[in-house]
């Protein structure tokens, strides 16, 4: 298989692409900074400069032929302001759905965000965070309805460091949580096994249920 994964240097992506790598799966990573590329490569993976706030869809597009599956992992980061939810969280995630559909890639997946389709009064009071879930929101609703990408979109809650255990929870509507990167690297790297979970949006936290039955779950 082969993967390209957008925000390539966040730290999903790299645990995610030191584990397609460890099962001989070719990936690539989209990153900004060049300094960046070293780290990917320890991690496995082939370092793509490229920007996705400044690059054409077709410009991404030649990057991307030939993958079977992207990755949208991006994300403007916790110190940004409004204006880069709106160009990277949103912008960048239908950008590269532009860009797949024209390369021909079959299969997108999205790391969203818990809450994005609603938010409480605490998120609503907070400008920069309600732009972000809306930024979420927008790009989650202009992939889904691209039925040629075969999306699946993943809304996972609050992210830790924490070693990976393996057992999640998947829902619609979960509620909050916590879960680790690594389970959410895990659970990308099962969904690109499973197809049939395209069309899917779901939350997903630390829970009782292992991957494999996570996955199972949703496809049946």
């Amino acid at each position: 298989m082969r993967v390209v994964i957008a925000g390539g240097h966040g730290k999903i992506a790299l645990i995610m692409e030191r584990l397609l790598s460890e099962r001989g799966d070719f990936v690539a990573g989209l990153i900004r900074n060049p300094a960046q590329a070293d780290d990917l490569r320890v991690a496995g993976a082939e370092a793509i400069v490229l920007d996705l706030e400044s690059a054409s869809a077709e410009e991404v597009a030649a990057r991307l032929r030939g993958a079977d599956a992207v990755v949208f992992a991006a994300g403007a980061g916790p110190g940004s302001g409004i204006d880069r939810k709106t160009t990277v969280d949103r912008d960048a995630a239908i950008l590269l759905a532009d860009a797949a559909e024209t390369a021909g890639v079959g299969r997108y997946l999205v790391v969203s965000a818990m809450g994005a389709d609603r938010r409480d009064s605490q998120e609503a009071s907070d400008p920069v965070f309600a732009a972000y879930l809306d930024a979420k929101a927008a790009a989650d609703e202009a992939v889904r309805g691209r039925p040629s990408l075969n999306p699946t979109i993943v809304r996972p809650g609050l992210l830790t460091d924490e070693s990976a255990t393996g057992r999640v929870r998947v829902a619609e509507t979960t509620g909050r949580g916590t879960i680790p990167r690594a389970d959410v690297a895990a659970m990308l790297v099962a969904l690109l096994d499973a197809p049939a979970t395209g069309g899917l949006t779901f939350e997903l936290i630390s829970g009782d249920t292992s991957i494999t039955e996570a996955v199972a779950v949703l496809t049946g």
